[in-house]
């Protein structure tokens, strides 16, 4: 019997983040939202990878990424 894992990545832009301390935060609360497996942060474009195992709504990433301190790009 084999078992699916399916894994979703999605892209965001996050704005305000200008140092290693930033791309930390928004990495932890990322981190917390049920189903996310993996977060890379480009900190010198603001592009936020997330990797899940299930579809992410935007605004579960949103609340995630203000809880952090910064704001999704509208448009992302």
């Amino acid at each position: 019997m084999s078992v699916s894992t399916t894994t979703t990545t999605q892209q965001y832009v996050v704005t305000g983040m200008t140092c290693g301390h930033c791309v930390a935060s928004v990495t932890e609360e990322l981190s917390e939202v049920p189903g996310v497996t993996g977060v890379e942060v480009e900190l010198s474009s603001g592009t936020v990878t997330v990797r899940s195992s299930r579809p992410l709504a935007d605004d579960e990433v949103a609340a995630a990424v203000t809880e952090a301190g910064y704001a999704v790009a509208s448009g992302s």
